[in-house]
């Protein structure tokens, strides 16, 4: 399948999104890779893994970007040797990109009741508001709290930071699709615009939910 969803957010960011549905093989015969990918998509152990990573050098080149222009740094964080910014999500059978001119970060995750027996391991600060009784609204808020911790993470990228200890997602309604968040870490306080979104597809089951974030 290609393309299954684009967002342009404004004129200066764009999400793409693209349903994993095609075979390795098919994925494989439309991307070229220089050898430094080959070796890591070599390495990879689970076929989906595999689909995944190629489904994200599909989206590059919808931008009109190519795999050679696809670098990380030390830390893992992906780069493209210009003034545009990259981030990069995946999950289950989705895969995602941000493309912006500001610093972005994307996280993409399927809601699932098992993020409420994790939730102490992320939340602290959130605890004010969230209802834990209210089991459905509680699952698909832990989602959107940790797809925002993760795109802030993927942001700023530094060691030692603390889901629950250093980022901070305020309270929002899952009528909207926006909120605040902000990191405070050693002498770092940064700000950041959230925003939210659920994903779904007919030819899988469950709700995915989409996060991008933006640094002020």
């Amino acid at each position: 399948m290609p393309l299954f969803q684009t967002i342009q957010f404004n004129e200066n960011t764009k999400i793409l999104i693209w349903e994993i549905t095609e075979s390795f093989e098919e994925l494989y015969s439309r991307v070229t890779l220089k050898e430094k990918t080959q070796r890591r998509l070599d390495g990879m152990k689970s076929q989906m893994h595999q689909r995944a990573f190629l489904s994200v050098r599909m989206l590059i080149q919808e931008m009109g970007f190519t795999d050679k222009d696809l670098h990380y740094d030390e830390f893992g964080k992906p780069y493209f040797d210009c003034d545009n910014h990259i981030s990069i999500t995946h999950s289950y059978h989705f895969a995602a990109i941000i493309i912006s001119k500001e610093k972005v970060g994307i996280d993409m995750e399927l809601q699932r009741e098992k993020i409420q027996r994790i939730a102490d391991k992320f939340t602290d600060y959130e605890c004010d508001y969230l209802e834990p009784n209210s089991t459905e609204e509680y699952i698909k808020k832990l989602t959107v709290i940790w797809g925002a911790k993760e795109a802030i993470f993927k942001i700023r990228n530094e060691k030692g930071i603390s889901f629950k200890d250093h980022i901070n997602v305020d309270n929002f309604s899952l009528d909207k699709t926006q909120t605040q968040a902000s990191l405070h870490f050693d002498d770092l306080v940064k700000d950041f615009d959230v925003h939210y979104q659920e994903v779904k597809s007919d030819n899988f089951d469950g709700t995915f939910t989409l996060v991008y974030a933006f640094e002020k």
